[in-house]
């Protein structure tokens, strides 16, 4: 994992993850140890309790939720289908490839973001809450929602950790319950978004850099935490806490949490488990090929 964490992007890392919890933070109106719907009764006092942090992409969902995001804006011909199918045929190549280019990933996000310029913020929300209520709610890992629940049982919060981008991802917290979601922060001008990025996407070191913002400040010890992922990619956040588990692992995670002995869940069937070649973040990354595709068509009207 020590090659994570000397990447030279460590700088903008740490960036997107203090940005990522300060997010969170504003969201909640500054009071982030909330009860959440299905852990214990309202009032219980939860603040100080340990935090079990999920991947989403492959870890909690089926698939890709930015890609599951992308079906959606087509099917409200926010872009054409022939957008969406280059963008699944992108995603079978990245699943095939097994490799990985950080600034690749950058980009393809970058553009991504880039599609929602000038875009005000609360639409893209209530479309966010639409498209999940349609596409995504019936992906849900049945396996990872029993950890979820086993977790706000024994009084424990429950926090997504994922490079979607956050207002997703808090949709996604809501409708399951949960405390809190850390994703990719997209800057802001009074309601409108810019295109740009706060600090890079929350992926690989940021989601590290992420979790040790809020267990700052929440006064929480990372040794006492929990994470869930799917990806190596995430091998700095799982390397972070005290209990590391892989869920649907790639084949570099599963070896590296057979070798470390940290659990290892496996929800998907066994043809599904046969076909993981590359680590979840990278499907999701894809999405900025569509959103590239659009910002060409529309540059060239």
């Amino acid at each position: 994992m020590w090659r994570y964490l000397r990447r030279p992007d460590r700088g903008r890392a740490v960036l997107a993850g203090e940005a990522s919890a300060a997010a969170a933070e504003a969201r909640s109106g500054g009071a982030l140890s909330v009860p959440a719907p299905s852990g214990p009764p309202a009032g219980a006092d939860r603040a100080g309790a340990p935090i079990a942090f999920f991947d989403v992409d492959n870890t909690l969902m089926r698939g890709a939720s930015i890609y599951h995001f992308a079906r959606g804006l087509a099917a409200r011909d926010l872009f054409t289908t022939r957008d969406l199918l280059r963008f699944a045929w992108g995603q079978i190549l990245f699943r095939a490839s097994g490799t990985e280019q950080p600034q690749q990933i950058n980009a393809a996000r970058e553009a991504a973001l880039a599609f929602v310029a000038g875009h005000d913020v609360e639409d893209l929300v209530g479309l966010c809450e639409e498209i999940y209520d349609d596409t995504m709610s019936g992906r849900i890992w049945e396996g990872t929602r029993r950890l979820v629940h086993r977790h706000l049982a024994r009084g424990e919060r429950v926090w997504l950790v994922t490079a979607t981008p956050v207002e997703l991802a808090d949709i996604i917290k809501r409708r399951l319950g949960l405390d809190g979601a850390l994703g990719t922060v997209a800057e802001t001008v009074d309601g409108v978004y810019t295109g740009r990025l706060v600090g890079d996407l929350l992926h690989g070191p940021a989601k590290a850099a992420a979790a040790a913002a809020l267990a700052r400040r929440e006064g929480v010890d990372l040794d006492d935490c929990t994470a869930y992922s799917d990806s190596s990619n995430d091998l700095p956040l799982l390397g972070a806490v005290g209990r590391p588990n892989a869920v649907n692992p790639d084949d570099a995670l599963r070896g590296h949490a057979l070798a470390a002995g940290w659990p290892v869940h496996e929800f998907r069937t066994h043809r599904a488990a046969l076909r993981v070649g590359v680590p979840a973040a990278l499907t999701g990354a894809v999405a900025g090929g569509v959103a590239a595709t659009v910002l060409r068509r529309r540059t060239r009207r």
